[in-house]
């Protein structure tokens, strides 16, 4: 094991020494080639044996079974990352290893599992394995920035006509008490994301000089707005099916007056849907719609009244209260600030993976043989990834890395000082492996 480890390690180090990040509106060309060229170093095999389309930077590769028993499976995990700014412990791309530590930007979100899944398959061709059925690796170069790579590999398998068992994405990891009071370790598998859009609130008016302002101008319209969607929110708290399962399997471990309410959710759906919302921000956003204000914009000048001022707000959907009704809500209450609404990126609808499918029960049986002792639980995504975009040839997306986390670095994802432990890394390439023996 020990070996396995510091050769895992080492080639994880490399990964994250070469910087990936993504921004916005920016085409980077020769940064992920550049990244490419060493995926073909790390993994000569896998370039060797798969079909490889780079498809503007996003790549996707197909190791095509001899005798397909069954529909493929698709394995995922982007290639960017975001900024590193601030001060580290050590530098964000120094790949730095130390005392069972590899420390960098990217290895929770995502290299680490892209890692896992790349050397998988290395060691499965180098041992002559024949894969049951086609396997494919997309990894996209902009899931951080909201880029098109998933979207044009997803029509790209469409119009091959492919159709996917299964796919497994980033999302949920291994982690100790993943909700206060419930014990023991558990490996989140998210098998419902809220969908994602972002809507744009405009006030206008004749503008003028800031030395004689009437009242109500347009920034005063938009705050009198924000702060009463502050004040009474819009949406409503609802227990899902896939909340209500993960409250009863965490639970189990929970005791008190609380892992009595956990362990008969379901019973206790409308007063649990009360409570947790109020206590518990990431708890809130699994059980209803949130609005976040984001960004805005009045007059260019100090001295200038606007004539158009606006604000922004990144909205994510939950299933029983989606794009449709929420705009619908917000445009009601826009009307009485005299502000208008413009709806700036479509939202899809939400995904929900029943958690007693065969491939849910695939994952789950993997996992509970993986890691001995992990208790599996679904749970809703509120963060987004690339699988969205993959609904149309897939009914069956998890959004599960297979690596042990604790708390300090689930929360250095996008923050500082993100790491992982180097003893993670085997049992996550095993993980793949044995999803795919388990076909």
């Amino acid at each position: 094991m020990k070996q396995r480890e510091d050769l895992y390690s080492s080639k994880l180090s490399k990964m994250i020494q070469c910087e990936t990040i993504s921004i916005y509106n920016v085409k980077q060309k020769e940064k992920f080639e550049k990244f490419h060229i060493l995926l073909e170093e790390l993994f000569p095999n896998v370039f060797k044996t798969c079909e490889v389309v780079n498809i503007e930077g996003s790549l996707l590769f197909k190791w095509a079974s001899k005798d397909p028993k069954c529909e493929p499976v698709l394995f995922m995990s982007h290639q960017d990352v975001v900024e590193a700014g601030g001060v580290w412990t050590h530098p964000p791309f120094s790949g730095k290893i130390k005392d069972g530590v590899i420390w960098g930007r990217g290895t929770v979100d995502t290299k680490g599992a892209l890692f896992c899944i790349f050397q998988s398959l290395e060691e499965l061709i180098v041992d002559g394995y024949i894969p049951p059925t086609d396997v494919y690796i997309a990894s996209s170069c902009g899931e951080e920035v909201l880029g098109d790579g998933a979207i044009k590999t997803c029509q790209y398998l469409k119009d091959k006509n492919v159709h996917l068992r299964l796919i497994i994405d980033e999302g949920g990891m291994i982690v100790a008490s993943p909700m206060a009071g419930a014990t023991g370790k558990y490996a989140m598998i998210g098998s419902l994301e809220k969908s994602t859009g972002n809507l744009k609130f405009i006030a206008k008016s004749a503008g003028g000089h800031a030395s004689a302002p009437p009242k109500n101008t347009p920034i005063v319209r938009l705050s009198k707005f924000i702060s009463y969607l502050d004040k009474h929110d819009p949406t409503k708290s609802k227990m899902n099916d896939v909340t209500a399962e993960m409250l009863t399997r965490l639970g189990k471990t929970t005791k008190g007056p609380l892992g009595f309410l956990m362990r008969h959710a379901r019973g206790f759906a409308p007063l649990l849907s009360f409570i947790i919302p109020k206590v518990n921000t990431m708890g809130a956003a699994m059980f209803k719609t949130t609005i976040a204000f984001t960004t805005s914009k009045g007059a260019n000048g100090l001295n200038v009244l606007p004539q158009e001022a606006f604000v922004t707000a990144n909205v994510r959907y939950i299933n029983h209260q989606g794009p449709k009704q929420i705009l619908r809500i917000l445009k009601n209450i826009a009307n009485k600030f005299e502000v208008e609404v413009e709806v700036l990126t479509e939202a899809g609808e939400c995904q929900v993976v029943d958690y007693k499918s065969d491939e849910f029960k695939l994952v789950e049986s993997v996992i509970k043989e993986n890691w001995k002792g992990v208790i599996p639980s679904p749970y809703t995504l509120t963060g987004g990834t690339d699988a969205r975009h993959y609904t149309p040839i897939c009914e069956n997306i998890l959004r599960f890395a297979p690596l042990e986390i604790n708390h300090q670095q689930l929360n250095s994802v996008h923050g500082l000082d993100e790491n992982i432990f180097t003893n993670t890394l085997p049992p996550g390439v095993d993980f793949y492996k044995k999803v795919l023996n388990s076909l």
